[in-house]
């Protein structure tokens, strides 16, 4: 049986039961069993399964781990945390985690004006509110109408220029001033494929010299006693804790040093995003616990502090990722194997044969388990000597697709035979026998960091995994771009099953996509999102809410800038009653396939 690294990725929230994937909680459903009670109720394509579960665990542990290592060290500061919003807005993930996040006073970043909005609307009040990146007039003046909400909120300026900004709106406005954080230009530098947020030419952040013109412009405009936070952030998903340790005392110096100037009501620091996610399902890549994270931090800070003579400040963190990635699942339907060619059904020998594909067909039939490996060679040495004779005119066409059949089966049986810890050598081999998987979903809408950035994302079917899977698989999405595929990887390869989809169904699901994969993605070909459902547990049921149906073509069309109504005008002079009551049903639907392969999708 393939765990397909399950142990390495899922921190327990799934596991695997009598063959199916099933949710580590509560009643322990399957996967296939929540997906088929979904398309029961004629939602067909790919899913997005969101576990508000999960994302409350995230939380729970984040501020627990915290407020432990505060108690061990006895650390005068609070722990407090944002979410930002950039990692997901959708509003089906953000509903359940604020609710969930009352009990913490668990707040919002926003970095936009529109992510402002939200956080205005929704946050629980009281709860914080930070707001980073570059900022207008505008989006200044709406912190300051946050503030009149009575929302807890903290405005941290990357330049020069929003400070003066703020002095501006507070002299014209004559409202409460929120209060100010410092975003800092740190030297140290992060790890891991984010790395670039931090450091001396990143993108964001005061250097020190800007720090102290801020430190002087407030205290010129009777603003020090807003100042309350410093704010850094040196790469998320990072991969060694060691350039944190340096980072915190770095701002754990710049802190104190401005403590000690005045800024009597500095009482935080930010330390950011940065805890790291478990993508990997083939050997673990995080070199730290979330215990060991917050022991460092605690103990850097409060180190700082004695050697200052300042108050411990409370912390804050961002760690998005952290709280939202293990809490969705993409589920797809594989529509197609393309290999299927490949099967016996299409062999077709003739009554004389080449020597050499008749000897294929002696090494199917007579492998046995000690022979499997160099029957395994044989048959990738005939199969070269017969694309030789078909490039001479030697055999025919159906000579080589028998030859192509054959060997593939030789290969597969080998396979079969073969125990699992011999899959090293195997995969020498197994650029000869790819299987084709087609998925319902567009990789550029659902999965957007592994076309743009290479981010892996653990893979795995959700039913079959009491038997071993012998083909060695690439999936393709079903866009028309030769880039919508996740392609055999030899370092990290994925089997699948052998299945017969006009007997049944093969679910693949994808793993840890909750953080930026929703809102990054991209309409190409106008697919829109795939259907979401947040899976509830009640009373020991499991219990579908907030469906959210894949958007409809009409409505996609809309999107992007089309007049719908002349688009109808237009299909209805051209066509009849019949054809345009076809085409008005086709608009109301989502553009992912449906019966054009399989009967069961």
């Amino acid at each position: 049986m393939n765990n397909y690294g399950i142990d390495i990725w899922s921190d327990d929230n799934f596991m695997i039961e009598d063959g199916l994937a099933k949710i580590n909680y509560d009643c322990k459903p399957s996967l296939i069993s929540i997906v088929k009670d979904i398309r029961k109720q004629d939602f067909k394509g790919p899913l997005l399964l969101r576990f508000p579960h999960i994302t409350e665990k995230q939380v729970n542990t984040l501020y627990n781990t915290f407020n432990s290592s505060i108690k061990e060290y006895d650390y005068k500061g609070t722990f407090n945390a944002v979410f930002p919003l950039k990692v997901n807005q959708l509003p089906n993930f953000i509903h359940p985690l604020i609710n969930e996040g009352k009990k913490f006073n668990y707040g919002l970043e926003a970095g936009s004006k529109a992510e402002l909005v939200i956080a205005m609307t929704y946050n629980n009040v009281g709860s914080p509110i930070t707001v980073n990146g570059f900022k207008d007039k505008e989006m200044i003046h709406l912190g300051f109408i946050a503030k009149s909400m009575g929302h807890n909120i903290t405005i941290i300026i990357e330049g020069l220029n929003e400070l003066e900004i703020i002095i501006e709106v507070l002299n014209e406005t004559k409202m409460e001033c929120p209060n100010i954080g410092l975003r800092v230009r740190l030297h140290s530098g992060g790890s891991g494929l984010w790395a670039k947020s931090g450091g001396i030419n990143s993108k964001f952040g005061l250097t020190s010299t800007e720090i102290l013109e801020a430190y002087e412009l407030m205290e010129d405009n009777n603003l020090v006693k807003y100042l309350t936070m410093i704010h850094f952030h040196i790469g998320s998903a990072m991969n060694s804790i060691k350039p944190l340790k340096k980072a915190l005392r770095e701002s754990g110096h710049i802190y104190a040093e401005l403590k000690n100037l005045g800024a009597t009501n500095l009482n935080s620091i930010n330390i950011g995003g940065g805890l790291a996610v478990e993508y990997n399902a083939y050997e673990r890549t995080r070199f730290y616990s979330l215990t060991e994270f917050a022991n460092d931090v605690i103990f850097t800070l409060k180190d700082i502090a004695k050697q200052k003579g300042v108050d411990e400040p409370n912390i804050f963190t961002e760690s998005g990722r952290f709280i939202s990635a293990a809490s969705t699942v993409l589920v797809a339907p594989v529509l197609e194997l393309f290999s299927a060619e490949y099967d016996f059904d299409h062999l077709k020998l003739k009554d004389v044969n080449p020597p050499l594909i008749q000897e294929l067909h002696d090494l199917y039939r007579d492998m046995s388990k000690k022979t499997a490996y160099e029957y395994m060679h044989d048959s990738i040495d005939h199969m070269e000597s017969l694309l030789t004779l078909f490039d001479l005119g030697y055999i025919d066409l159906q000579d080589r697709s028998n030859a192509e059949i054959l060997t593939h089966q030789v290969i597969k049986k080998a396979i079969s035979l073969l125990e699992i810890d011999h899959y090293e050598e195997l995969k020498k081999l197994d650029e000869n026998i790819q299987e084709k998987y087609l998925l319902n979903f567009s990789l550029f809408q659902s999965l957007p960091d592994y076309w743009g950035i290479d981010q892996e994302f653990p893979i795995m079917p959700i039913t079959h995994l009491d038997k071993k899977p012998t083909r060695s698989a690439s999936l393709w999405d079903i866009t028309c771009d030769s880039d919508g595929e996740l392609p055999f990887d030899l370092k990290k390869p994925l089997y699948l099953h052998d299945v017969n989809l006009n007997k049944e169904d093969y679910f693949i699901a994808f793993f840890n996509v909750g953080a930026y994969q929703d809102t990054l993605g991209m309409k190409h070909n106008l697919f829109s999102h795939p259907t979401e459902v947040n899976i509830v547990f009640k009373n020991g049921e499991v219990v579908l809410e907030k469906i959210l149906e894949s958007q409809k073509i009409i409505d996609i069309l809309e999107d992007i800038d089309y007049d719908t109504n002349d688009i109808r005008a237009r299909l209805r002079k051209n066509l009849n009653d019949h054809n345009y009551k076809d085409i008005e049903k086709y608009l109301n639907e989502n553009s992912y396939l449906k019966t054009i392969w399989s009967y069961h999708e």
